[in-house]
């Protein structure tokens, strides 16, 4: 029963980080972080496959081996949240006080995601000597 709640949990959470990628305010790494942990204690087959994935594969392996994500993650972040956050603001919302709430909301998430580090070409590069010299 366990890993089968497990499963569940993990593919409601790759939803999300899905949805993250899309929504701006809905964080997409810790997300499939948490899919990749729910797989890997219910599914070798499904954290495989996460782990590999083309799209997903990177976010979660980044952040675990570098605790960082990529400059154009962040800037996509960056640039998603604000276009989004500024039309809510002034197009769909009328109450000033939820006006100021949504731009401090968004600062609070782009600072956030400032010091988060940047994945850099040292890092990639460190990465596959270290992988070579294990072969």
């Amino acid at each position: 029963m366990k890993k089968y709640l497990l499963i569940i949990g993990g593919f409601i959470s790759l939803f999300l980080g899905i949805l993250g990628i899309i929504l701006p305010l809905l964080p997409t790494t810790p997300f499939l972080l948490l899919s990749a942990g729910c797989f890997m204690k219910s599914s070798k087959k499904i954290y495989t496959w996460i782990i590999n994935h083309k799209v997903f594969g990177s976010y979660i392996e980044n952040y675990i081996k570098f605790r960082a994500i990529s400059l154009k993650s962040k800037a996509i972040s960056i640039v998603f949240l604000w276009c989004t956050i500024l039309s809510s603001a002034f197009f769909f919302v009328s109450n000033f006080k939820t006006r100021i709430l949504l731009i401090f909301i968004a600062t609070a998430v782009t600072s956030h995601i400032f010091m988060i580090k940047t994945l850099t070409k040292e890092m990639i590069l460190e990465k596959e000597n270290c992988e070579e010299n294990k072969n």
